[in-house]
């Protein structure tokens, strides 16, 4: 468990990359993309993704490497790319990057519900949306946080009640999308908007993409790590 009021905790808030989006220093910008040759599923979560995040972009690769996409998205002026990586023609994996400096976050992705698949899903609104971070209760589980809020305006807009939550619960990341409904003075409902989709944090690596050279902060090593049930990581 960590203390947010903790000297050295407050002191690594103000030091790491995601301090200049706390800082309300610059906006955020999002760039979407995926593997080569992408099957629709994945095209069509990218694009539901673009659509939650405010200032996003979704593009094709066009056979760029990752490293080279990397560093013309910073050149671009994005402040985050998110790689969605594909299986079996669906979305599987999830890579996001922090720029210009990383961190670099590889996620597992499961679970993945269109908005289509969603009864009663109700239709999105341009307004940016309130940001929720749940149980995210270690060092490495605040970085985590940190880096999924950065991807999203610290400024709300609060009147268009769209609310984004990223609940985590025994190490899997749980992503939902609502809308407030108030129903009277007394009673207020939520109002799904999807997609839906489930995250596991397999590594954390300093700075950009680098499979080779780069130094990674933590691993998930299933054999080795998981070998308590009541032992958890974020």
């Amino acid at each position: 468990m960590v203390d947010p009021e903790d000297e050295e905790v407050r002191f690594d808030e103000m030091t790491d990359e995601m301090a200049s989006y706390f800082n309300r220093e610059k906006e955020p910008k999002i760039l979407i993309t995926t593997s080569d040759k992408p099957h629709t599923k994945t095209n069509r979560f990218c694009k539901e993704l673009s659509r939650v995040i405010p200032n996003c972009q979704f593009l094709f690769r066009r056979k760029a490497s990752m490293k080279n996409m990397v560093k013309q998205a910073a050149v671009l002026g994005y402040t985050d790319a998110i790689v969605v990586n594909e299986d079996r023609r669906r979305p599987n994996a999830l890579v996001m990057v922090h720029l210009p400096n990383g961190p670099t976050a590889y996620f597992k992705l499961m679970g993945v519900k269109y908005c289509k698949e969603i009864k009663n899903c109700g239709e999105l609104t341009s307004h940016r949306p309130e940001v929720i971070l749940n149980n995210f209760n270690t060092r490495l589980g605040h970085s985590t946080a940190r880096m999924l809020a950065s991807l999203f305006h610290y400024d709300p807009q609060f009147h268009g009640r769209r609310v984004v939550t990223f609940h985590n619960q025994r190490d899997y990341i749980f992503f939902r999308h609502h809308r407030y409904e108030f129903r009277s003075l007394e009673k207020v409902g939520l109002h799904e908007l999807g997609p839906r989709f489930t995250l596991r944090l397999k590594s954390l690596q300093k700075g950009t993409f680098d499979t080779k050279f780069g130094e990674y902060e933590w691993v998930l090593k299933r054999h080795e790590m998981e070998t308590s049930r009541r032992r958890f990581f974020l």
